[in-house]
C-alpha cells in the first residue's frame, strides 16, 4: 500500500497544484483594491480557502472529464488517472471534497459568495467540455479563471460592482492568450480527434498573433484598472514590469521553434500574475502622495 505522503504528491501532480501561482495573485489583487489595502487576515483565510478548494476541485473535474482523450494523446498518457495511478473513483472523491471546501469558504465569507459559486462550478463543467464544440474554450477557461478576482472583490465587499470588471477581463485576456500558446503542444492531435482549438483552427502563426493580441487587451484592461483605482508610482513600476515581461514570453515562442513553451507558459505568467500583485500590494502599503 502506497503510502501517505506519496499519494498526496500523486494528487498534487493531477491537479497542477504549482499552477496555483497563476490565478491566486490575481485574486488577493481583487481583494486589495475591494478593500483599498490590506483585507482583514479572516477574510485572506477563506478567500485562500475558497481559491484551494475552487481550482483543486476543478483540475479535478477537468481530469476526470478529459480521461480518455488524456490517454489517447502521447503528451498526456503518463498523466495520473490516464495511467492508472488514480482511480476515476479516487479522483471523484477528491473532487468532491474540494468542492465542498469551496462551498464552506463561500459560506464563511458572505451569502453572495455562496450564493454564486454554483455559477463558478457550471462554468469550470462548460469549460471542460468545450473544447469538443468550440475553439473559444481558450476564453471559457479565461472566464472561469476571472472569477478569482471577481470572487476576492465580492469576498471583501459583499457587492458585484463595475470597478472590478477591468481587472476581471485582464485576466481572461491573459489566460487566453497563454491558453493558446500552451495548446500549441497538441495542434496535430486535436485536429486527428475533432478537438478545437485557436491553433487547430487557424493555424500556428495566426495563433501566434492572436495570442500576442489577447496579451496586449490583457496590458490596456490592466491600465485601465489602475486609472480606476488611481493607482500611484509603485502600480506603473509593475505595469511596466509586466509589460516587459509579456514581450519576452512572446520572444521566446516563434513559429519555427516551441522549444522554449515550457518558460512561456509556466514561468513568465507566474511572473506575471505575482509581479501584478507585488506591485498593487507596494502600492497600497507604500503610499508616495
Amino acid at each position: 500500500m502506497e503510502k501517505m505522503p506519496g499519494r498526496i504528491t500523486l494528487y498534487l501532480r493531477m491537479i497542477k497544484f504549482s499552477h496555483s501561482v497563476f490565478a491566486l495573485p490575481f485574486a488577493f489583487t481583487g481583494a486589495l483594491f475591494a478593500a483599498s489595502g490590506v483585507p482583514p487576515l479572516p477574510k485572506v483565510f477563506w478567500i485562500i480557502i475558497a481559491m484551494v478548494g475552487a481550482r483543486s476541485g476543478a483540475m479535478g473535474l477537468n481530469r476526470i472529464i478529459d480521461s480518455r482523450i488524456d490517454k489517447e494523446n502521447p503528451r498526456t498518457r503518463g498523466r495520473e488517472i490516464p495511467s492508472g495511478k488514480i482511480s476515476i473513483r479516487d479522483a471523484a472523491f477528491f473532487t468532491a471534497i474540494s468542492l465542498v471546501i469551496l462551498e464552506i469558504a463561500a459560506y464563511n465569507l458572505n451569502a453572495l459568495c455562496l450564493k454564486l459559486s454554483p455559477l463558478a462550478l457550471s462554468l469550470l463543467i462548460l469549460y471542460s467540455y468545450s473544447k469538443r464544440f468550440t475553439w473559444m474554450s481558450h476564453f471559457l477557461l479565461g472566464i472561469a479563471i476571472s472569477l478569482a478576482p471577481l470572487g476576492a472583490w465580492i469576498a471583501v465587499r459583499g457587492t458585484i460592482d463595475m470597478a472590478i470588471f477591468p481587472l476581471t477581463v485582464t485576466v481572461v485576456f491573459w489566460l487566453a492568450g497563454f491558453d493558446v500558446l500552451y495548446a500549441l503542444q497538441d495542434t496535430e492531435f486535436d485536429r486527428s480527434k475533432g478537438l478545437y482549438s485557436i491553433p487547430q483552427r487557424f493555424g500556428l502563426k495566426k495563433a501566434l498573433f492572436l495570442s500576442r493580441s489577447f496579451h496586449g487587451m490583457a496590458m490596456s484592461f490592466l491600465i485601465y484598472s489602475g486609472l480606476i483605482f488611481g493607482r500611484g508610482v509603485f502600480y506603473w513600476i509593475g505595469i511596466v514590469v509586466v509589460a516587459g515581461l509579456f514581450i519576452y514570453e512572446h520572444s521566446l515562442v516563434k513559429s519555427d521553434d516551441l522549444s522554449k513553451l515550457d518558460v512561456a507558459f509556466f514561468t513568465m505568467n507566474g511572473y506575471i500574475s505575482v509581479a501584478v500583485f507585488l506591485a498593487t500590494l507596494a502600492d497600497y502599503l507604500i503610499p508616495l502622495t
